[in-house]
């Protein structure tokens, strides 16, 4: 696959490792076969080699969410490598359209220890 292919088909990571590689390469570091993870995700095989080799798009959020609690990795981030954004922030947005984009793009470009020092602070007013 070119470059220019790779850009077209969302392949390509801004210097981040590809879904089906990172799988892979953790699967492998755990000593999980390829059959034994594809069972336990409830696919067949073939298709998991192919996610692997980035040949198909990643699986669905459930899969994502089997794979990450198999691989004992974060839900959210292997979502986000996967292209996907979890249901239940989707159903947040939805509920409040208007002010959750403004904090999102109020909140972007903010640094991880900004974020997380953000997250803390909606907590405790949360908690209120």
């Amino acid at each position: 696959m070119t470059a220019k292919q790779e850009t077209e088909t969302g392949a390509m990571t801004s210097g981040r490792e590809k879904f089906g590689a990172f799988i892979r390469r953790e699967r492998e570091a755990r000593e999980i076969g390829l059959r034994e993870m594809a069972k336990k995700i409830g696919v067949s095989p073939t298709y998991m080699s192919k996610v692997e080799r980035d040949e198909f798009t990643p699986p669905t959020e459930d899969k994502v969410r089997s794979i990450a609690q198999i691989l004992e990795c974060d839900p959210d981030e292997l979502l986000a490598m996967a292209g996907r954004v979890p249901s239940d922030l989707a159903d947040i947005i939805k509920r409040h359209p208007v002010e959750m984009s403004a904090l999102l793009r109020t909140a972007n470009g903010l640094s991880a220890e900004d974020l997380a020092r953000l997250s803390r602070e909606a907590g405790k007013a949360k908690g209120k």
